[in-house]
């Protein structure tokens, strides 16, 4: 099942460690099947606040993400980016195919009875 690496950014002042992580990163994620789906675009707003910028990273499988994150080469390379810019990362894994949200909501339906 996919799963995917997302970082909610702050806004920073550019920097040349910033370059060079953006520069290297692609060949960090390679081995794990990552590829960029969002990067640093600029978000709309419809609900709540959203300062700075999003990137999304989708990777095969959870394995691979945790695999990515965890690597030698991108521990190299990360304290370019977290110098400079604050932000938070998480991996979430994505749903099924064919995943239907009434479903859970009819787990949630049944745990709130018996409790």
């Amino acid at each position: 099942m996919t799963a995917y690496a997302i970082a909610h950014l702050r806004p920073s002042v550019p920097h040349l460690e910033v370059v060079e992580y953006m520069e290297k990163i692609q060949s960090t994620l390679e081995p794990f099947g990552g590829r960029f789906l969002v990067h640093g675009a600029e978000v709309e707003v419809v609900e709540g606040s959203w300062p700075g910028f999003v990137v999304v990273i989708g990777f095969p499988d959870m394995a691979r993400a945790r695999g990515w994150y965890g690597s030698a080469a991108y521990a190299e390379i990360l304290p370019l980016r977290t110098r400079h810019i604050e932000g938070d990362v998480v991996l979430v894994p994505g749903v099924p195919e064919g995943y239907d949200p009434a479903g859970t909501a009819a787990k949630v339906r049944e745990a709130m009875a018996i409790g």
